[in-house]
């Protein structure tokens, strides 16, 4: 199985996924910072495909900013979401949850 990189968005406040949010994936090196794709989740809070998957995701550095104040139509406390995380081994599933609450959020290694 090829590797892949995935997200899922919730919103706690409103108990649904959040629909419609965008996303840049960034590749970071020493001090160079690649973008490599901008996304939108779909009505179930994901991406319809991988963000990466196969040769296309390499063991490195890389950073998911969430535009979470475009989608909430409103900066908010938090306008945007940087989640920087490593991927140690390009053949595995990466999944990366971002759960939004009013005044916080919180991520983890998902499956």
């Amino acid at each position: 199985m090829s590797g892949r990189l995935t997200t899922h968005v919730l919103d706690t406040a409103a108990g649904r996924p959040a629909a419609a949010m965008r996303l840049d994936l960034f590749r970071l090196e020493g001090e160079a910072r690649t973008h490599l794709g901008r996304f939108h989740t779909n009505a179930d809070g994901r991406c319809d495909a991988p963000l990466l998957a196969g040769a296309a995701l390499l063991a490195g550095t890389y950073e998911i900013v969430f535009d979470v104040g475009g989608w909430r139509s409103a900066a908010g406390f938090y306008p945007a979401v940087p989640i920087r995380f490593v991927v140690a081994d390009a053949a595995a599933h990466y999944h990366v949850p971002l759960i939004l609450a009013p005044f916080g959020y919180s991520t983890y290694r998902g499956s």
